[in-house]
């Protein structure tokens, strides 16, 4: 069980123990950043749940083989509808989580991204988180408790994963995903998570242009850091993440000089205005100027 998963070892450990002692909540909530193994973990939890041979099984018995090849009847994910959880796939949930179990004892649901439903699709599960199946179980994951109704919160078991230990982190990605992380900086950004880790590897050049512009950017004209900057303005769709990349090298240079501290303000205005459809040149033109001036 959870063989293969790096990080929070606590957290399986406790759900290891609360399936011996048959100790199972009708409904979980699992939250932590984005990538770090929470839907992995989901998915191993409630496999072992439907097991029909806990004690003997090595994925031999039905349910598990079920399991592994994406049939079985007792257990679905549910993903969100272009950008939301809509209300309709909750009452099909629930139309479908009264029906008894075909192969295992339990029936089991992983409501992914949760933090996206609707406040109406909140509002009609909490019907089934009141009075569920008693061979039901519900994991909701998400990255975002304040998106959850209090009502629902108050009748989930609520699980804290924390972000991979950087040295952890480094060592799976080189070893299981031949990845190297180049820069601090870089294993910084990943927070923690493997997606975001795996990622940035992909997208490492323009993630290390960035870098290079904030090293140099003193000794620069405006000239020359439009001219280096000239990623910022061609990458719209990754525009966030490359200025979260920003803060994320001005925070780390400003313990050599407490000028880049200001250019961090500079940046999250800058995402801001871009958030409210200000003109994308325009904005990039003036946060550049800003952090020229700023930090000479």
């Amino acid at each position: 069980m959870f063989e293969g998963i790096i990080g929070n070892e606590k957290i399986k450990e406790e759900l290891q123990k609360a399936i011996k002692k048959e100790t199972i909540s009708h409904s979980y909530m699992f939250i932590g950043t984005e990538g770090i193994g929470k839907k992995l973990i989901a998915k191993e939890f409630s496999k072992s749940l439907l097991c029909l041979e806990p004690e003997e099984c090595n994925n031999t018995c039905k349910s598990c083989k079920e399991f592994e090849s994406e049939n079985h009847p007792d257990f679905k994910i549910i993903e969100p509808d272009g950008n939301s959880i809509k209300i309709d796939q909750i009452r099909e949930l629930q139309k479908k989580l009264v029906e008894k179990p075909i192969i295992s004892e339990r029936k089991i649901y992983i409501i992914n991204d949760a933090d996206k439903m609707t406040t109406e699709a909140q509002n009609c599960l909490l019907k089934t988180l009141e009075e569920p199946p008693e061979f039901a179980i519900i994991i909701l994951i998400g990255a975002n408790e304040s998106a959850f109704l209090s009502t629902i919160k108050s009748r989930c078991t609520i699980i804290h994963f924390l972000p991979i230990e950087d040295e952890a982190l480094e060592r799976y990605l080189k070893e299981e995903k031949n990845i190297t992380i180049e820069s601090n900086i870089m294993l910084k950004t990943c927070q923690g998570s493997v997606k975001k880790a795996i990622d940035l590897s992909e997208k490492k050049e323009q993630y290390s242009q960035i870098e290079e512009l904030l090293k140099q950017i003193k000794k620069l004209d405006i000239i020359e850091i439009i001219k280096k900057a000239e990623i910022l303005y061609k990458e719209k769709e990754e525009i966030y993440n490359l200025l979260d990349y920003m803060n994320v090298n001005l925070i780390y240079l400003s313990s050599q000089d407490y000028k880049y501290t200001e250019g961090v303000q500079i940046v999250e205005n800058t995402k801001k205005r871009l958030q409210s459809n200000a003109n994308y040149d325009m904005s990039i033109d003036n946060m550049l100027f800003q952090l020229e001036e700023k930090l000479k």
